[in-house]
């Protein structure tokens, strides 16, 4: 029901002692069997009553959208965008709200871009013509996208979500591929560069999730929050690239030479996942490995059980790593250079509430 940052603003407001704080964490690490670097936690809900709110908060959304989309098409989402704002100030800023503020982030960035979308829906063909080149939209793309990164900047200065920075990143992402495409020219046909581009995005977003984790080992403070939602907007754009190269996206059968492949990609994701500490990847990777042992298992002739015998096989993979998921952390982190593991989050809280690698 609360989360690291609520503990640690509770302590900056005086009303638990640093101590007290420690105690609390080692006692909830005793009585999971795991360190609270290891458990990965982040706010959601606090209550049903963050549902209840959400819920009338997209309703109320969707409504002003419309109506401002009847007046003008670009009103729509300038509505929406000020509406979650003026919400916000309220719901996120006052209240303090996990799942309203997470979905009033999005409505937000959101309705800043539909904003210039409905805009250039209405009136792109008298100031670009009727036919504007490809080079012409992805640098309106990239231009929109970019203006969206600056309000969400605005927004987290204001309400500080973690959320927010992830969506911040994911705008300046598409302004960045926009632009290199618009800068090339035509993508290729099947698709390589963007998919390409894409990667190297998600690489970068990886990098400052890590950035994020390192300033936060024990993942006490929002820092740790803001990593968590970072991490999960790069592991698609990790995964899907990578998977997409391979071949598994093009929607037929696949060898099991590339099978045995896609399996490697998610043994060395699974490494990496335990290394930082970080689920997003397995996740982000799961829909594409269950494919390729589907068709290991039709190629050695289990045609009729071949979904359930992959069902099985990733189910039970899954729930032991979980279920022994702090040493088999212990044994990777303890393999890598001690400078290197040094900089990932702790796999051991001290009774003093430091973090060990």
């Amino acid at each position: 029901m609360y989360s690291e940052s609520d503990l640690q603003a509770a302590v900056d407001a005086k009303v638990l002692t640093p101590e007290a704080a420690t105690a609390f964490r080692s006692h909830i690490a005793s009585v999971r069997a795991a360190p609270g670097a290891d458990e990965e936690s982040f706010r959601l809900i606090t209550g049903f009553n963050d549902i209840f709110v959400s819920i009338a908060a997209v309703i109320l959304l969707v409504a002003v959208g419309w109506i401002g989309a009847s007046i003008h098409t670009a009103l729509g989402g300038a509505f929406v965008a000020a509406s979650a704002w003026f919400l916000a100030e309220y719901f996120t800023r006052k209240r303090r709200m996990a799942l309203p503020s997470i979905v009033l982030v999005l409505a937000f960035s959101g309705g800043v871009f539909a904003t210039m979308v409905g805009f250039i829906v209405k009136h792109g063909e008298d100031i670009f013509g009727h036919s504007p080149s490809e080079t012409v939209g992805a640098v309106l793309v990239g231009a929109m996208a970019l203006i969206t990164a600056a309000a969400t900047w605005a927004h987290w200065k204001r309400f500080m979500v973690p959320i927010t920075v992830a969506a911040g990143t994911a705008a300046l992402a598409a302004t960045a591929v926009a632009l290199v495409l618009a800068i090339t020219g035509m993508p290729s046909p099947d698709g390589t560069l963007p998919m390409v581009l894409v990667l190297i995005a998600g690489l970068g977003v990886f990098t400052l999730a890590m950035w994020w984790d390192r300033s936060d080992r024990v993942r006490q403070t929002r820092r740790s929050d803001v990593a968590f939602w970072l991490h999960l907007l790069a592991a698609p754009m990790i995964a899907h690239p990578i998977f997409h190269l391979l071949g598994v996206t093009d929607g037929g059968n696949i060898g099991s030479g590339a099978a045995v492949l896609v399996i490697g990609v998610y043994i060395l994701f699974g490494l990496i996942a335990l290394a930082i500490d970080r689920r997003a990847l397995l996740v982000s990777a799961l829909a594409y490995v269950l494919f390729a042992m589907t068709q290991l298992f039709r190629t050695f002739g289990a045609v009729e059980l071949n979904v359930a015998l992959t069902a099985f096989v990733i189910g039970s993979a899954l729930l032991l790593l979980s279920a022994f998921w702090q040493n088999a952390r212990a044994v990777v982190v303890g393999v890598l250079p001690d400078d290197l593991a040094n900089q990932l989050p702790a796999t051991v809280r001290t009774a003093g509430g430091a973090a060990q690698a």
